[in-house]
């Protein structure tokens, strides 16, 4: 098996390292709260307090934001290089996808669900075997709720998808991306225990939904530079990605990028 992609020291700086760096700062703004309510009563402290929670939970939201976790958004000294990474495989889109991938001389960064990837092992295989690498993307996809996962849920998604693929790949990834790229407060600690660097993007389509492909190749072309991060998705019931992957790789050799893993 191909081995795991080991994130460079420039790259390696997604891997979180100070996992509860949010906590001493959540309990400096609510003694503030608590303070100026003592002194000055509800009418000043009531919208302090929203603020301050407002703070904290939008974050959550923003996909490349670095508030809860480290986040890689672009590619450091990229050259010509642009990195396609491929969300919520394997599909019944992956055999073509590498096809596909191959015709245009293209490397990608797979980024699987555990419980997909241990259902059809065989395809994880072929990824790696056509010189891509895997990254983890949650065991389960728990789309509406990633958000609000606890500590415990939150170390179970990672821990068990970074299994699975160990198991079939023969050793773990390296990266890491959040589901929907939201985050919370207790991402850091499993992507710190397992060395995963968090990895966002800087050109979406928003293909993973019902959509109208031109659009969403528009989109992404507005944003294909050297160094960016194309966030792409296989296995969409609208039946695109493919077709959207294709157009994207076109306006890529048109612009003399070439994709390619990270090194």
């Amino acid at each position: 098996m191909t081995a795991p992609q080991t994130p460079s020291p420039s790259l390696a700086r997604a891997i979180p390292t100070r996992p509860w760096r949010w906590v001493p700062w959540l309990l400096a703004s609510q003694g503030v709260v608590a303070g100026l309510w003592w002194w000055q009563g509800w009418m000043l402290a009531l919208p302090l307090m929203l603020a301050s929670h407002a703070m904290f939970v939008v974050p959550v939201f923003l996909p490349n934001t670095a508030f809860y976790a480290p986040v890689l958004s672009r590619l450091p000294k990229p050259g010509n290089r642009i990195w396609l990474t491929i969300d919520d495989g394997p599909s019944d889109d992956t055999p073509a996808l590498l096809d596909l991938l191959d015709r245009h001389d293209a490397q990608a960064t797979f980024f699987m669900v555990g419980e997909r990837a241990a259902a059809r092992p065989e395809l994880v295989r072929e990824v790696l075997r056509r010189g891509h690498s895997l990254g983890n993307h949650s065991h389960s996809h728990p789309q509406g709720r990633f958000w609000a996962l606890g500590p415990a849920a939150m170390a179970r998604e990672i821990d068990q998808c970074q299994q699975a693929l160990a198991a079939i790949a023969g050793a773990p990834p390296r990266w890491y991306r959040s589901v929907v790229g939201m985050t919370n407060p207790f991402v850091a600690a499993p992507l710190r225990a397992h060395g995963l660097a968090r990895v966002g993007w800087s050109a979406r389509g928003f293909d993973g939904v019902a959509c109208e492909p031109d659009q969403v190749v528009a989109r992404i072309v507005a944003d294909l530079r050297p160094g960016a991060i194309v966030l792409l998705h296989e296995g969409s019931g609208h039946g695109h990605n493919l077709r959207i992957i294709e157009a994207v790789l076109q306006a890529a050799h048109e612009r003399g990028l070439v994709a390619r893993l990270p090194g």
